[in-house]
């Protein structure tokens, strides 16, 4: 994840946003204008317009940046208000309550950038990700017109949505490898000898690939068994979704190892 936050390009550390413990899940925003495509060294630029224009407007009265996130077309994510603060690009007080906002870089047909490339849906699924992680989101993911009267975030970024807001190349459902998330820790923790024993459980190597792919294991450490370099691997991927401490510990646990699934493509089952 190429996560930017607020104070690194030129913005107050910290929202003066309301505090929000947790929300539902995630909406997902468009620019709703024309918007051109351009350089990457030029999108903080951008972003940094939005808040001016939001903080400008005075009849929204906004007390900063709207969104909690925006993501670029380069895959980038931009910390807005970020986690733990109530959105103001809902709609409604009610929708600001309930759900993270996430704003795409991405403007209307015909004026530019309208169709959301891949490194931009791999930075949106980012975000998401990132708001559950560090701010309670729950598992819903959805678009600015699901409850609110609008056309955001456009047709083809809700198609995307619609479709479970994938990463692009995830494998369709109906063709995911399934994990076993109880034998899996019992591979974890009572790992038998590698000798004789080509694997100890099957989605063992399941997930190990999900880890390589991550850039969290070396390919030769891709054998089958959950031993010491695999719980070390797992462990950093704990930390990565904000886990510290005994929370990190390297055994899989259904919601680390669900959102592992989600992003590399395979099913848990406990």
């Amino acid at each position: 994840m190429d996560l930017i936050r607020r104070s690194a390009y030129g913005l107050p550390a910290t929202s003066a946003a309301a505090p929000i413990a947790k929300t539902r899940g995630t909406k997902v925003h468009y620019l709703g204008t024309a918007y051109p495509s351009r350089r990457h060294d030029l999108c903080d630029d951008y972003v940094r317009a939005v808040r001016a224009s939001h903080l400008a407007n005075t009849q929204e009265n906004y007390s900063d940046i709207a969104y909690n996130a925006l993501v670029c077309e380069h895959g980038t994510v931009y910390e807005g208000r970020g986690p733990n603060r109530r959105t103001g690009a809902n709609g409604t007080r009610a929708l600001n309550d309930s759900h993270y906002a996430v704003c795409a870089l991405l403007g209307t047909p015909g004026g530019g950038l309208s169709t959301p490339p891949d490194a931009q849906l791999h930075g949106l699924r980012d975000a998401i990700e990132w708001l559950r992680a560090e701010g309670e989101a729950g598992d819903e993911v959805l678009g600015h017109r699901d409850g609110h009267p609008t056309s955001c975030p456009g047709d083809a970024l809700y198609d995307w949505v619609r479709r479970g807001a994938p990463r692009p190349g995830a494998v369709p459902p109906s063709a995911k490898p399934v994990v076993d998330l109880t034998r899996l820790i019992s591979a974890a923790t009572v790992d038998p000898p590698k000798s004789g024993t080509p694997v100890s459980y099957a989605g063992v190597r399941t997930v190990e690939a999900a880890l390589l792919a991550e850039g969290l294991l070396a390919q030769s450490l891709v054998d089958g068994h959950f031993g010491t370099s695999t719980i070390r691997a797992y462990s950093a991927w704990q930390r990565r979704l904000g886990y510290t401490g005994a929370a990190a510990d390297g055994i899989p646990g259904k919601t680390s190892l669900t959102r592992l699934g989600t992003a590399r493509g395979f099913t848990v089952i406990d």
